[in-house]
């Protein structure tokens, strides 16, 4: 049977309906059903699609029609906007205007727009939405537990000189950059025996493309890098001085990006009576049945992102016969049930860092230009969050546009790295100025340690971005 039979039956043909239809006929087929059931089961679902939301074939067909029909039933749009505090001053309209529209709508409590804030889609790069009972796919982001590792090893910094090529090795036969990236051989983590993969049929689709791709990294601004990372003082278990440091930044690959792409569709069908402007802000009530399994997709993402950081890591540190004597991480693309206030919300973070009190974590600069590991203050008016980089200052096109193979050369061997692999639209040039992002949130956050990378590679250029 195919999905026109079942529009002929009455079926909605709005693409997130089709969607959830042709994914049940292929269950029913695996299943053996024959049409002449399907077609009395689905007259009964479009009759009573409440009463199939746990069923094993037309569950999540019935879940979309409930939802969609009680979303449309209860929204009303807020009075007032809710209020959201700015750090920093350079950052764009575009990206307040964005943070605007996220205040206005009737789930949100308060925001806060990070120094190095940049225009998006629906909440801005840098955006911190805090909401009631709620979450809002684009609020997390395309790229789904977007992270980033930093490992610390046992080789003296002076390898960076007398074994580069050593160094280069390791990136390059022990990781893969870019869309569709894979290898050979699929590595293992216990991640991929997590039960949350048959949570969903929908997250047991994309299984198969995720372990295609685990211990990959990302296109766009993702990397794996190596460099020295300065103490001023004992900290994170090692002392004071320069040591030689791992770092990478990447996130939940294909899979991630096949599951954002679907759940921020199905979030703007339940809201059709949004204004154009604030589509890209649909959410989904998080007690609702679609609501859950976005978070649950989103949490096991979480999970699977983790996995690839720590093969990256696991993989070049062994290939150099090295160990690990400390290690930072965190994501900055995700939702987090918080209390704020006395009150239980959800913080999305979106391109944004936790920095609860005490909180570590990684805020990296260019390809050739500083970043820093932070501890978090706590501060409230940021819900707890800091940026997550400098922030772009310029769109990819027109870095492109503008500067030149040469214009990157001269500036890499200025501050002595060596790339191996990057897009032109990657230039430190593109970016802000860090130092200014780092000193328009010394309220958020206080320097452990300076990173500043020496050998670094990206997905090469031409590579659709994922960040």
């Amino acid at each position: 049977m195919k999905t026109k039979e079942l529009i002929a039956l009455g079926l909605p043909k709005d693409p997130p309906y089709l969607e959830a239809a042709a994914s049940a006929l292929k269950r029913a087929s695996r299943f053996g059903i024959k049409k002449g059931s399907i077609r009395k089961e689905v007259r009964s679902l479009l009759h009573s699609p409440s009463e199939y939301r746990d069923h094993e074939i037309w569950g999540e067909l019935a879940r979309v029609l409930t939802d969609t029909k009680a979303a449309r039933a209860t929204y009303t749009p807020r009075q007032e906007p809710a209020p959201f505090v700015r750090f920093g001053q350079d950052i764009e309209q575009g990206a307040i205007t964005q943070m605007e529209n996220a205040c206005s709508l009737p789930v949100a409590l308060r925001g806060a727009l990070m120094p190095d804030a940049h225009q998006g889609y629906g909440l801005p790069i840098g955006g911190v939405l805090a909401v009631k009972d709620a979450v809002i796919p684009y609020a997390v982001g395309m790229d789904i537990a977007c992270r980033m590792r930093l490992s610390v090893l046992d080789m003296p910094v002076s390898a960076l000189a007398h074994k580069q090529r050593d160094l280069e090795q390791a990136i390059e036969k022990q990781c893969r950059f870019g869309v569709g990236a894979t290898f050979d051989k699929r590595r293992n983590h216990a991640v991929m025996e997590d039960s949350s993969w048959q949570g969903s049929a929908t997250l047991a689709a994309v299984k198969d493309r995720a372990w295609s791709q685990l211990g990959t990294s990302g296109s766009g601004n993702h990397f794996v890098e190596f460099g020295v990372l300065t103490l001023s003082s004992p900290n994170l278990g090692l002392p004071q001085g320069e040591h030689l440091a791992l770092l990478s930044h990447s996130g939940s690959r294909g899979a991630g990006g096949e599951l954002a792409q679907k759940y921020s569709k199905l979030a703007a069908s339940l809201r059709p009576e949004l204004p154009r402007h604030l589509m890209h802000l649909a959410w989904f009530d998080i007690n609702s049945a679609l609501g859950q399994e976005y978070w649950l997709c989103m949490e096991l993402m979480g999970r699977y992102a983790m996995a690839n950081h720590e093969l990256i890591h696991r993989h070049v540190i062994e290939y150099l016969g090295a160990t690990a004597l400390s290690s930072v991480e965190n994501h900055h693309n995700f939702a987090w049930r918080e209390l704020h206030d006395g009150e239980a919300v959800i913080v999305h973070r979106k391109g944004a860092t936790p920095a609860g009190t005490g909180d570590l974590a990684i805020i990296p600069g260019t390809m050739a230009t500083p970043g820093y590991v932070v501890k978090g203050k706590g501060e409230p008016r940021s819900l707890r969050s800091a940026s997550h980089g400098a922030g772009r200052r310029m769109s990819r096109a027109a870095a492109r546009d503008r500067y030149t193979w040469q214009d990157l050369k001269r500036v890499l061997v200025q501050r002595k790295v060596v790339l191996l692999s990057a897009g032109l639209d990657e230039v430190p040039m593109a970016y802000k100025d860090l130092e200014s992002v780092m000193a328009a949130q010394t309220d958020l956050v206080e320097i452990v340690a300076r990173f500043d990378p020496r050998l670094v590679k990206m997905a090469p250029a031409g590579e659709r971005p994922e960040d």
